[in-house]
């Protein structure tokens, strides 16, 4: 695909800016984190919780399950080219999980306008029940994910 059609394909954007946020997200690849779907203003990341991830009650601890959730916003708010980070997060827990469970967080834009949005994420298991959901604030900061050659690249 050539340099123009990347430019204007906002799905080819979306792909390439996860991409090139993911080559360098030790975070979310140390915790076992698999990007499942992106699309403009969404992200849809898995993770199996293992053994080492579960609290003195023997469920998930709630800061993996947020970090899956942050780490899906963080990706569906980073769809456009644009570097943008949490301003302001809030998760509620609603069911524990269990070792050996995969959960997944889909992130879904609910607006955005100027350097802010706010997006949804719903956190379900392997029978999707949902386990938490999750609301951020994002804000558009300085700079770009991609340079011309990394779209021209792809």
């Amino acid at each position: 695909m050539d340099a123009h059609n990347t430019k204007n394909n906002p799905q080819d954007i979306a792909k390439a800016c996860a991409d090139a946020m993911w080559s360098t997200d030790r975070a979310s690849k140390g915790l076992g984190f698999s990007i499942e779907m992106i699309a403009p203003g969404q992200a849809v990341i898995s993770m199996t919780v293992k053994k080492d991830m579960t609290n003195g009650f023997g469920i998930c601890h709630g800061g993996f399950i947020f970090t899956l959730a942050d780490s899906a916003f963080a990706f569906a708010c980073n769809t456009y080219n644009q570097r943008t980070v949490a301003q302001q997060c809030a998760v509620t827990f609603i069911k524990p999980a269990h070792d050996g469970e995969k959960l997944t967080a889909h992130a879904i834009e609910r607006m955005r306008e100027g350097r802010s949005g706010i997006y949804d994420v719903t956190v379900t298991n392997e029978s999707n029940v949902i386990v938490a959901e999750f609301r951020g604030h994002s804000r558009t900061i300085k700079g770009e994910l991609l340079n011309n050659s990394t779209q021209s690249a792809n």
